[in-house]
């Protein structure tokens, strides 16, 4: 809400500075998916919930000035369980003007949920939880392998506390870190 609008303003304006002194980029397309993922929420236990992989995509278009619009969209497996983390964010990202490497700073807003098959009588995990309000920040540190082309790791950190048991109120907390391979073209 009025936090997000703060922050795209102080973006803006930082970038406005910095359009005086950096040379414009080029367009760039990026596409990543996540190879390693984590949740960082304790059970009651004290123990972090054990994931087992993670699927789906980060997409990226950075426009001139190095600032880009993503989008990503992935689920995270819970260990020995059919159930997933399944979170979806729209981001906002800028290409810090540095040498040799492109390092790229990101946030993001969206939503998490449970995803799992019908459990007993037939209800998903969409028809028992309310999805959770999620952001994230994130890091992404390209090598560009040849003129208009990159390899980069990236690293989302992402809050998400409040996916609601419909049938008692209770809010599970899904925040947990994914690490992303990817690749980008630039035009």
């Amino acid at each position: 809400g009025e936090k997000m609008k703060k922050i795209i303003l102080t973006v803006f304006a930082a970038t406005s500075l910095l359009l005086y002194s950096t040379p414009s980029f080029a367009i760039s397309l990026s596409v990543g998916v996540p190879v390693g993922a984590a949740l960082t929420a304790k059970d009651d236990e004290g123990s972090t919930t054990k994931t087992d992989g993670a699927s789906g995509y980060f997409l990226g278009v950075q426009l001139p000035f190095g600032l880009g619009l993503g989008i990503d969209s992935h689920k995270t497996k819970i260990k020995d369980s059919t159930f997933k983390v399944a979170t979806s964010m729209y981001n906002l990202y800028y290409q810090l003007p540095v040498p040799v490497v492109n390092l790229i700073l990101g946030l993001g807003t969206g939503s998490s949920n449970f995803d799992c098959p019908n459990a007993g009588g037939g209800t998903a995990c969409k028809d028992k939880y309310k999805k959770s309000a999620a952001t994230q920040w994130y890091t992404s540190i390209g090598i560009p392998l040849i003129p208009f082309f990159d390899i980069h790791l990236s690293y989302r950190s992402i809050t998400a506390k409040n996916v609601e048991q419909k049938s008692n109120g209770y809010k599970n907390d899904v925040s947990g870190t994914i690490t992303g391979l990817g690749i980008a073209f630039n035009f």
